[in-house]
């Protein structure tokens, strides 16, 4: 592996940070191989992207069927996977969101969503959410909090951009335990409304259901249907981020029907197509009639081979009852993650629906952990089992196995990281 780490280094540039030194070879279904015929179990899910697994036969054939007749059209052309896409993502979506707007990735279509909203409102404010991470590019990175090294020596960012507190209640920005919560954390959101910017002048409210580079933190129900009731009552366009929340991770196809709390606007990325770069703006139609034709635009988003595959995902997920699946294997999971956070007092919270699970370590005094999180993290690896960390100060480790594990391949991944915590935590 020396030599590709070395050749990687030499013409890679490194603001491109690897989360292993694994040199990967071959992917299928939970697993990894190595250059060195290792195999490692991947419950990172390719960063939740192969929630159906890596290489699914059905997303193969799908997409190599589809290379047969063409692969790019662009806008030039109507293709048959981007129309059959868009009408079942309609189907799957919270009701009323069924016009879709595809391109590549996350950063796009939350670039894009802003667009849209500022587009259809008139108006200039966007109001997002401490700890959030909705991607790097400039305008995505200006919603983004959840570590200042994306935003360092990019300023200016764009403007007419205000954070509100994250309910995150495990460390509340109100300082009430669960039990005593009364939704106080609110205030913060009304603060801003107050005395920095009116909810007139507001175009969007966007929030990730759960947070994923902020720490796996679920956004309590209520309060989603708080800023739904907010964004109603103010005219305020409400988008909810489900780039890594989404596409059955949760148990639901979308983190947002657990709460039953419909957006404007549910972006969605990484699983949709099974590693094929897709991403997707669906939208009540009546909001996207008032984007004019040329306002956005594409060169690559809708590409027919990821459409196909993007279609052969949700139908593996429908056939296999994946959602479910994640529902048991995630109940399975959490059970044991909850004993052991019982027996090491390292683990401060294990959280999350589904097989979307935060496992946060903290000190003592209940501050966070990275130092045990790195080390737990290190030494699964070496026992051949492949997790990454989020969270602020990287004391979250991330617990998303593809939804096709097997309890065998869960019970030795949970197995695994047992052994971890004895030996590092």
């Amino acid at each position: 592996m020396t030599d590709i780490i070395s050749r990687s280094r030499a013409v890679i540039a490194p603001s491109l940070a690897f989360v292993t030194d694994i040199h990967a070879v071959k992917a299928e279904g939970a697993w990894i191989t190595s250059s060195d015929g290792r195999r490692y179990l991947d419950f990172s899910s390719g960063l939740a992207v192969a929630n159906i697994g890596h290489n699914h036969p059905a997303v193969v054939a799908a997409a190599k069927a589809q290379i047969d007749a063409f692969i790019h059209t662009s806008d030039v052309y109507r293709t048959e996977p981007m129309v059959a896409l868009a009408e079942k993502i309609g189907t799957i979506a919270p009701p009323g969101l069924a016009s879709c707007f595809f391109s590549n990735s996350g950063a796009e279509v939350v670039d894009g969503a802003i667009k849209l909203a500022r587009f259809v409102t008139g108006r200039q404010g966007i109001v997002a959410f401490t700890g959030a991470f909705h991607g790097r590019t400039l305008g995505a990175v200006s919603l983004t909090t959840s570590n200042v090294k994306y935003r360092r020596r990019t300023h200016p960012l764009l403007p007419a951009v205000y954070h509100a507190d994250f309910p995150y209640c495990f460390r509340c920005p109100a300082s009430r335990n669960r039990d005593a919560c009364g939704l106080e954390c609110r205030a913060d959101l009304e603060r801003i409304f107050r005395t920095v910017i009116p909810p007139e002048e507001v175009a969007a409210v966007i929030i990730e259901p759960i947070q994923g580079e902020g720490g796996y933190v679920p956004a309590p129900a209520e309060y989603l249907k708080y800023l739904r009731e907010t964004c109603d009552r103010h005219g305020i366009v409400l988008i909810f981020d489900e780039i890594q929340c989404g596409m059955g991770r949760t148990g639901r196809f979308f983190a947002c029907q657990g709460a039953d709390v419909v957006p404007d606007v549910l972006l969605i990325a990484k699983g949709i197509a099974s590693g094929f770069p897709l991403s997707a703006i669906v939208a009540r139609p009546e909001t996207m009639e008032k984007w004019s034709p040329g306002a956005h635009g594409t060169t690559f988003g809708g590409n027919p081979v990821a459409c196909a595959a993007a279609l052969a995902t949700i139908d593996v997920i429908e056939r296999e009852g994946l959602l479910e699946r994640a529902l048991t294997l995630g109940r399975r999971a959490t059970d044991r993650l909850v004993d052991l956070s019982r027996r090491f007092s390292a683990i401060g919270d294990v959280r999350g629906p589904g097989l979307m699970i935060g496992i946060e370590f903290v000190k003592e005094d209940g501050s966070p952990n990275p130092e045990a999180c790195r080390k737990v993290r290190s030494a699964c690896q070496e026992r051949g089992l492949v997790l990454i960390d989020c969270g602020r100060d990287k004391h979250v480790i991330r617990f998303i196995p593809p939804l096709i594990a097997t309890d065998a391949e869960m019970d030795q991944g949970l197995d695994i990281f047992e052994k971890a915590l004895d030996g590092s935590a």
